[in-house]
């Protein structure tokens, strides 16, 4: 096999701006074994996202046409899925769950299927390693060994995703995938509990390390920029209980992420990427349940996967959220059967 070579296509350098989505991911990992990811995704306009669950046994490929990978998946998934047309966060029966999160210094090469090496594009890619892992382990052993390059099309007035990602398992270990200067760098460990947006990884550790040795206590930052959302978050996942039963873990990471949101209606003129926190998740990666919170809904939804049958020759299923503000409970209910999201190549 082959040593990975994670690329992008250069088309995404050229288009006209970014898409800025500034989010913050946070892990907790209760004593009893709870593991549960809360995410917030801020922008300056509201995000159509709509919720698709998908069973196993679905064929699927990463490109319409040319060099590409192609897959039946092995796990159903419950998909958030931006604009109808790309995943932005997952989680599979499995309980691996993967969230993409702008990073504007992701820095990638061209690759355009023209030397045989398969293509993925973005709006697929968190697909992809839900349908076909369990484990942090299985995805970092993959990458390690596989090549494909990237694709992505611009949307929202031109714009295009630098991003990076984070997968959590039920063991509590986080994979975070970063590019620096065109190389894919991965950071594995159950300590590895917050991601943010910029800068890299290794300059966000260097960060907080700072801050640590202020003492949280005493002040932390208050603004709206990826290291302060960073700070705040690590800080308050390491001081929070952990030996308490589920209401209260979950109690726990909501009000934390409440902490690292971003009010809504507020704007900086000219950093729409530090703008309205528009939605905010949760994903129950040990109970099978996916929380999703508008925040100009009245109340929290949530898939409970336990109760679906994903099993191939289900159907692919579909909640519509642009009627959200007075969903709330269980949304199995809300489900229809669906074609699927049509990706946005």
């Amino acid at each position: 096999m082959k040593n990975l070579k994670f690329i992008l296509s250069a088309l995404l350098l050229m288009a006209a701006g970014v898409i800025t989505y500034a989010c913050s991911r946070v892990v907790y990992l209760g004593d009893d074994g709870t593991v549960l990811a809360g995410r917030t995704l801020d922008w300056r306009t509201p995000i159509p996202t709509n919720l698709y669950v998908y069973p196993a046994g679905i064929s699927k490929a990463s490109m319409p046409s040319g060099p590409r990978l192609q897959w039946v998946s092995k796990y159903g998934s419950v998909l958030a899925v931006g604009y109808d047309g790309g995943v932005t966060e997952g989680m599979n029966v499995k309980g691996l769950q993967m969230a993409g999160l702008f990073c504007k210094t992701a820095a990638y090469h061209e690759a355009d299927g023209s030397d045989g090496t398969a293509v993925m594009s973005l709006s697929v890619m968190v697909s992809y390693f839900l349908d076909n892992f369990a484990t942090v382990d299985e995805v970092e052993q993959w990458l390690n060994a596989n090549d494909f390059g990237i694709s992505g099309k611009t949307f929202d007035g031109g714009t295009v995703s630098l991003l990076h990602w984070a997968l959590t398992d039920k063991s509590g270990t986080t994979l975070i995938m970063e590019y620096v200067d065109g190389k894919l760098n991965l950071y594995k460990g159950r300590e590895l509990q917050v991601l943010t947006n910029d800068p890299p990884y290794p300059e966000m550790q260097a960060i907080n390390k700072f801050w640590e040795g202020v003492g949280g206590v005493n002040m932390l930052p208050g603004g709206v920029k990826s290291p302060d959302r960073f700070v705040r978050a690590d800080f308050f996942i390491h001081h929070v209980p952990t030996n308490v039963d589920y209401n209260s873990a979950w109690g726990s990471l909501s009000s934390i992420m409440g902490a690292v949101s971003v009010p809504y209606g507020y704007e900086i003129v000219g950093e729409p990427n530090v703008s309205s926190t528009q939605w905010r998740s949760i994903a129950d990666i040990t109970g099978g349940k996916y929380y999703l919170k508008f925040t100009d809904s009245y109340g929290d939804i949530w898939i409970d996967l336990g109760r679906l049958s994903l099993t191939p020759g289900s159907p692919i299923l579909k909640l519509d959220t642009s009627d959200h503000i007075e969903l709330y409970g269980c949304a199995n209910k809300y489900l229809k059967k669906s074609d699927g999201f049509t990706p946005m190549w």
